[in-house]
């Protein structure tokens, strides 16, 4: 029986003499009197109108109380503070337009408005730019509104995206999408960086190159731009590492440089209108020239004929085309957005020029001849990929929380007003930059057919330095932005100890700065830096910035699909539809963009998720995840509930019943082990203590004990649940958990419990619980595994080799057949062969029963050896007389006699089977629990006075341990009852079975690894001399078997030859 002993719990069931006893009356009234005062003396401070709830009072927070803790609640993550420093003054609390409508403007415009937006125009032409541009769009906006509804569901701390996913989603999506962001916002910084010396270098001082002329050379450009890139992250970082607060006061100043030059951009348009006549391009033909000045822009002079004709003979195009001057600028009023309608789309390599004639675009000799090509293979996805981080930045909002006076008002309204006035602004840009620009200056990336100028400064007023000192210092800007929260980020997936190696960045120094995280960040980004160009960085980042806005779509439809009670968002303009169309569409941008670089995204988050699943520590958070497991799990329990499994899909749902030792130590670590081995680490295992004593007074025990269980659980890696039930009675509480465990088609189906090693030798009656849980089982119909000699089974992480073998003398649905083969998917027994033993009667065709065996095993795809063991019809022997009438004396003695359990347990040890010895093989078995030496201090007192009966018989075995421990009555008792028992042909036939299959099984599988039999019933008659013998029944039948699993089926078939 494996629950704890039926200990006597004298301090916890002590019996209080009652305060109305008469002989204590007046004393007991005195105290009762101090009692009542001492008690109206603490209800005094209890609202009158509470008295009924005073008990309550003392564990429960009054209602006000628990009302102010939740209005005074600060979402704020607390910095670190100096204890010698004044206290700070009350942070101000930013409305809507401080605190998120100007930061995400300032964080959504960014470098690419300004380096790259005409050059998608001109590439993609005005319709299929104006698409891009609206595609990117709507995935921010559709995040935005899922966004909203996350951030409006209750009060989210400081913390941003990552926080709302990890909370939605739980720890393994949340740590996973929190890596993502924190690793696109750091390659953000590094692309910020790269434009910021772009715009330096190509457009402000190009005399600054290092490598040469860049313009001639690509190759150069990216040099300049990895060497200065890299000094200027060292500044940047500098400055994040020293001043944060000129970071914060930075950003002013970025803002406004933002907003200042997109309102030059605009009134540089309408100012233009009629075109501006100070930028022409050079054009060969159809073909857009670079280098080439003004005044030598003619087909005759000696500067273009030294360039085409170097050695007297001219190239092939140059002769068959003109050379002309075209203006830049032609204005709104030219109708040059009728040119920039449809794209023009390059492979790398091929010439810019008008329309799409092969003559004009490809380079059949190899040279350039100061032509300008294409220097990257261009298409609509492309493009998408390089111009989406221009709408990112919409978090902002969100990431200041915990510093805005309404933020479930102010975040809605914010983030969603950025991203329609940005939109407003990028889609008009789209159509007033195709209707301005002509189209092959549009598709001059870098300008330099005009000089290596930037074509948004050129348009706009009152001259191109206010786009370029303003662009210049808002791209810095932002790059300090992503410098400053990509650490802080990666400190709050540190601190949530969701990552165990990220464990280091979790620590601030002593200025409450996270320097680990920074340096870890810009190791990052300069590895974004030495890529050296936007073009490349700019599809990277944005796989993962769409993984992140992914998954608050996945989050916001989970939640709102699954219709938890929890989810009450204020922001009501959403719906699951919404989100899965974002959803879709990050997924689609995502592949459409770049294949290879989602898979990387999608590589690293399922990475990060599996081993924060494997590695990290639980937590609980109230996500979506597991709300959609609680549904998932709800809906397969209704379907299991429509009827019994069918036999293909039985499995062993198992139910471990452990005992627990004085300590509520688990006594039998192995019978882990081996629900593990049963499983193959799959499946539902739950395991179940029950203690003996009153739920009221020991509930930590409980807790105690569950917690203890749980660890052995784990350290075994046993899948499943645990519990532990208090009951007064150990056999009553064990059939409650049998009749009660389990949820619907979820309901355990076999049951695991120890033998009883101590039901002999200690008198406890152990042997009655046993009996009593093996008759619940069976009433229940599941199936019951006893495995004895549990101690010396194998580990989980140890290997075998050998037999097992099943003796199959009944059948019971199967189990025997199903047992052997599921504990061979373990890698434990993994290497052990089947053996199949049966038995075979005198009229039965043994050989024929071996082929049926054989045809049978093969039907059921089981590879096993059989065995058909003939037992003939031999006389019931002596021995077998003999031993079952010492098992009847001593069940008749302990009866009449009436003793005590001290004394039992004396008597029991002088009146055992004389032949014990006799039968014992040469490998000794012991079945007593080798981790108690107490018993095995007790077995080798056994063995000294076994050696001392005589072999005539019990009447003249007297030991001076019963000498002294028997009065006179109790020797004439015994004297009477061995004159005048004798033994039952019930018994007799039982105790002659056993004897007979104990010689055959231990002649065939005393080596083997393991032996499976049956488990006979128990006797139906509930008599202690019936029960008793049957527990001796079957210590006669496990005799000299190390390690036996005995199994009795619960009388429905578990397996089939069917497919």
């Amino acid at each position: 029986m494996q629950s704890n002993s039926a200990k006597d719990d004298s301090d916890e069931m002590e019996i209080i003499p009652s305060e109305h006893n008469g002989t204590v009356h007046d004393n007991k009234n005195e105290d009762s009197g101090d009692i009542h005062r001492a008690e109206e003396n603490q209800k005094s401070n209890i609202d009158p109108n509470l008295y009924l709830y005073d008990d309550d009072l003392e564990t429960r927070p009054h209602i006000s109380t628990f009302i102010s803790s939740i209005a005074n609640y600060e979402n704020t993550i607390p910095a670190a503070t100096d204890p010698d420093a004044k206290p700070a003054a009350p942070s101000a609390r930013m409305g809507t337009l401080i605190g998120v409508f100007l930061p995400c403007i300032q964080n959504i415009f960014g470098v690419i408005l300004f380096i790259r937006l005409t050059w998608v125009v001109g590439t993609a032409g005005a319709v299929c730019g104006f698409l891009i541009v609206l595609t990117c769009c709507c995935v921010t906006m559709l995040t935005a509104i899922s966004m909203s509804a996350i951030a409006t569901n209750g009060v989210v701390p400081a913390g941003g995206s990552y926080f709302m996913i990890s909370r939605s989603l739980g720890p393994e999506f949340g740590g996973a999408v929190g890596m993502l962001f924190y690793t696109g916002t750091t390659l953000a910084a590094a692309m910020y960086i790269v434009g910021a010396v772009e715009i330096v270098l190509t457009y402000m001082a190009p005399w600054a190159s290092i490598f040469g002329d860049f313009t001639k050379d690509a190759d150069a450009m990216y040099n300049n731009f990895r060497v200065y890139g890299t000094l200027l992250l060292i500044f940047m970082g500098l400055i994040v590492f020293v001043g944060v607060k000129f970071v914060n006061k930075f950003a002013t100043v970025a803002l406004a440089c933002v907003i200042l030059s997109i309102i030059a951009v605009y009134v540089g348009i309408f100012d233009n209108i009629h075109g501006n006549e100070k930028l022409y391009m050079c054009v060969l033909g159809k073909r857009l020239l670079k280098d080439i000045p003004l005044d030598n822009c003619t087909k005759e002079d000696s500067f273009m004929r030294d360039i085409y004709c170097p050695d007297g003979k001219c190239e092939e195009y140059f002769l068959a085309n003109n050379v002309t001057k075209v203006k830049g600028i032609k204005g709104l009023a030219s109708g040059v957005f009728y040119d920039n309608i449809w794209p023009s789309f390059l492979e790398n390599g091929q010439f810019i020029s008008y329309g799409k004639n092969a003559v004009d675009i490809e380079n059949t000799n190899g040279q350039s001849y100061n032509q300008i090509m294409a220097d990257i293979t261009t298409s609509f996805t492309l493009l998408i990929g390089i111009f989406f981080p221009s709408v990112t930045g919409i978090m902002a909002g969100s990431n200041r929380s915990g510093d805005l006076a309404d933020a479930q008002k102010s975040i809605p309204i914010g983030t969603i007003c950025a991203i329609l006035t940005t939109s407003t602004v990028y889609l008009s840009s789209v159509m007033f930059f195709a209707g301005t620009v002509d189209n092959l200056l549009l598709r001059d990336k870098f300008g330099q057919s005009i000089g290596g100028k930037l074509v948004v400064a050129n348009i706009a007023w009152p001259n191109q330095w206010v786009i370029l000192i303003g662009s210049f210092l808002s791209t810095l800007g932002a790059g300090l932005q992503s410098l400053t929260g990509a650490p802080r980020l990666l400190q709050a997936i540190a601190r949530d100890e969701i990552i165990p190696f990220l464990a280091p960045f979790a620590k601030s120094s002593s200025r409450g700065e996270p320097t680990r995280a920074l340096l870890l960040t810009i190791v990052i980004c300069q590895g974004g830096i030495l890529l050296g160009n936007v073009d490349l960085l700019a599809p990277l980042l944005s796989m993962f910035f769409l993984m992140c806005y992914g998954f608050v779509n996945l989050a916001c439809a989970v939640q709102t699909l699954l219709r938890t009670p929890n989810w009450r968002p204020r922001f009501k303009f959403y719906h699951w539809s919404l989100s899965l169309i974002g959803l879709t569409l990050c997924i689609s941008v995502m592949i459409m963009t770049s294949w290879y670089f989602a898979l990387i995204a999608m590589g690293m988050a399922i990475i990060i998720y599996k081993y924060i699943e494997y590695r990290g520590a639980e937590k609980e958070w109230g996500d979506g995840i597991r709300g959609m497991a609680l549904t998932a799990a709800r809906y397969s329990l209704l379907r299991l509930e429509e009827g019994p499994p069918h036999t293909k899909n039985w499995r062993p749902q198992i139910l471990v019943l452990s005992k627990l030792n004085d300590n509520l130590l688990p006594k039998y670590r192995k019978i882990f082990s081996f629900a593990t081995q049963l499983k193959a680490g799959k499946g539902l295992t739950i395991c179940v203590s029950v203690i003996k004593g009153d739920h009221t007074k020991i509930t930590n025990k409980a807790v105690d004990a569950k917690s203890t269980l749980r660890k052995y659980m784990t350290d075994e890696k046993v899948k499943g649940f645990c519990d532990v039930l208090v009951s007064q009675q150990i056999g009553e509480g064990l059939s409650s958990v049998i009749q009660t465990i389990g949820l619907g088609g979820m309901k355990p189906n076999t049951v695991i419990i120890g033998w009883p090693y101590s039901w002999r030798q200690e008198g406890r009656n152990s042997w009655k619980t046993f009996i009593q849980t093996v008759r619940t089982v069976a009433a229940c119909h599941m199936a019951l595994m006893v495995p004895k000699g549990i101690n010396f089974y194998p580990e989980s992480n140890h290997k075998i080799g050998g037999n097992i073998d099943i003796w199959w003398i009944v059948h019971d649905g199967g189990l025997l057949m199903l047992l052997p083969f599921l504990l061979k998917q373990h890698r434990t027994w993994r290497n052990c062969k089947l053996r199949i033993f049966t038995v075979a009667q005198i009229e039965d065709n043994s050989i024929q029963m071996k082929k049926d065996l054989k045809t049978f095993l093969y039907h059921l795809r089981i590879e096993a050896d059989v065995e058909v063991v003939e037992m003939n019809n031999s006389d019931i022997s002596a021995y077998t007389y003999e031993r079952t009438l010492m098992m009847e004396q001593r069940n008749q003695m302990l009866r009449a006699l009436g003793l005590n359990k001290k004394e039992n347990s004396k008597v029991v040890q002088t009146i055992v089977d004389h032949h014990y010895d006799a039968t014992k093989t040469a490998s000794k078995v012991r079945f007593a629990d080798p981790t108690i030496e107490e018993i095995q201090h007790h077995d080798s007192q056994n063995d000294e006075k076994r050696n001392s009966i005589d072999l005539d018989g019990p009447e003249n075995a007297d030991t001076p341990e019963t000498t002294s421990n028997k009065d006179e009555s109790t020797e004439k008792a015994d004297g009477d009852f061995k004159s005048s028992v004798k033994p039952d042909e019930f018994n007799v036939r039982r105790m002659h079975t056993a004897i007979k299959l104990n010689e055959v099984i231990v002649e065939k599988s005393q080596d083997a690894q393991l032996v499976i039999m049956n488990l006979p019933g128990p006797p139906r008659e509930v008599r202690a001399e019936r029960e008793s013998n049957y527990m001796e029944f079957l210590e006669v039948l496990t005799e000299g078997l190390e390690k036996v699993l005995m199994v009795r089926g619960g009388g429905r078939e578990v397996i089939t030859i069917y497919s």
